[in-house]
């Protein structure tokens, strides 16, 4: 067994993990943030409920209620939330080791955004996002972090300066990666060093018989929402790699700006709705996600490609042969790759043919192709295999 075969396996395992868990993970949230919301105060309640919910699922009913604090006692078998989410975190950081620092060259370095080494690119992304989240708690603790619209701003300003850095030391497929391991960090450390830290605390406190502090509460709530507002950007996020109009942008910071936007607009009117919040107060949430979404849509279109030349079948095959077929080829010579990446083979002038949607999209429209751009397929290359896609 050759070390590419056994790193596609461990990528294939860590991928699996990765989406197990964080669905885990993701559902939890969605369910305690409308759990939440959904809690009304009722006559009869005991003191020091917040309030409860009635639900039904699976054909039985519950009633859950909410504590303003802690209750006096706690049961043995009380159950803590935080797995799923400290194993997300590691399975992702897994999956980018093994996919983007195992192959450093390929998938995160692009010599023409800037030269550097695989330990120093792996180094950047270690250092950027321990750096990150730093910067993201010390906000969140500062007095800003009290003023909530102030505080999305501020954390909107952190992702965008984020994105644009990334698109100044790595590839295209490498700076949304790491904007939603940026994001995806914020998350899992919002967990590990905040919410269960404080709910551990408040715990201590109640065994102890003292009064637990409820602003450790109210901290544990504010990084639960921002968790919960973040997800959607997140997952769009990590499925980018599969779309060049996204990672082959020009302008990734208004592509990252634009999915913030998203993202946030449809998980806050999907909260308003389950609050049961008056409809006039929040209706404006959907349009102002669809106004993203069409933007978003005009900034990728492709651009025309430029005039009529002619480029004969040997012209492009040879750019493809120069480019592409040390991957995709029936026996690849790219050390990373044991078989042709999907199954796309370009070893002639009708697997062109065959596949010309795709090698427009990702050779042509964007630099996604080749990876890293080892070979250093320029402009100009790829223009004269547009135009000999285009006319064929």
């Amino acid at each position: 067994m050759t070390a590419t075969f056994l790193s596609e396996w461990l990528n294939l395992l860590f991928r699996w993990f990765h989406l197990i868990v964080g669905v885990a993970w993701i559902g939890t949230s969605f369910y305690f943030i409308a759990l939440d919301l959904s809690l009304r105060k009722r006559e009869g309640q005991a003191q020091g409920i917040f309030g409860s919910a009635w639900e039904v699922h699976g054909g039985g009913f519950y009633h859950v209620e909410k504590y303003m604090v802690a209750p006096k006692e706690l049961p043995k078998d009380l159950i803590w939330y935080k797995w799923d989410a400290y194993l997300t975190w590691v399975s992702g950081f897994a999956l980018l080791t093994v996919q983007y620092y195992f192959n450093a060259t390929v998938y995160l370095i692009d010599p023409e955004v800037m030269k550097l080494l695989p330990s120093e690119a792996v180094a950047i992304s270690i250092a950027s996002l321990a750096f990150g989240w730093v910067v993201y708690d010390r906000l969140c603790r500062s007095p800003i972090g009290k003023n909530t619209p102030l505080l999305a701003a501020c954390l909107l300003v952190i992702i965008l300066g984020a994105t644009y850095g990334y698109s100044q030391v790595f590839s295209g497929r490498g700076v949304l990666i790491h904007v939603g391991a940026l994001i995806g960090t914020f998350m899992a450390f919002n967990v590990f060093m905040v919410i269960i830290p404080n709910q551990k605390k408040i715990t201590a406190d109640l065994l102890a018989g003292r009064e637990p502090d409820a602003a450790l509460g109210l901290i544990g709530k504010q990084r639960s929402v921002h968790n919960n507002y973040l997800t959607l950007p997140v997952l769009l996020m990590m499925v980018s790699n599969h779309y060049p109009l996204l990672t082959g942008h020009s302008q990734p910071v208004l592509v990252v700006a634009l999915i913030l936007v998203m993202g946030g607009m449809v998980r806050h009117f999907i909260n308003r709705h389950d609050a049961h919040d008056n409809f006039a107060n929040f209706w404006w949430a959907l349009p102002a996600a669809a106004v993203s979404l069409i933007a978003a849509v005009i900034v990728t279109t492709p651009a025309k490609l430029g005039g009529d030349v002619a480029v004969s079948d040997t012209q492009a095959l040879q750019i493809a042969q120069a480019h592409c077929a040390s991957c995709h080829s029936a026996s690849p010579t790219n050390e990373a790759f044991t078989e042709a990446p999907k199954n796309i083979e370009l070893d002639s002038v009708a697997d062109l043919r065959r596949y010309d949607t795709l090698i427009m999209a990702q050779a042509v429209r964007s630099n996604a192709m080749p990876l890293g751009n080892e070979t250093g397929m320029t402009k100009h290359e790829r223009e004269l295999l547009g135009a000999w896609l285009q006319a064929h």
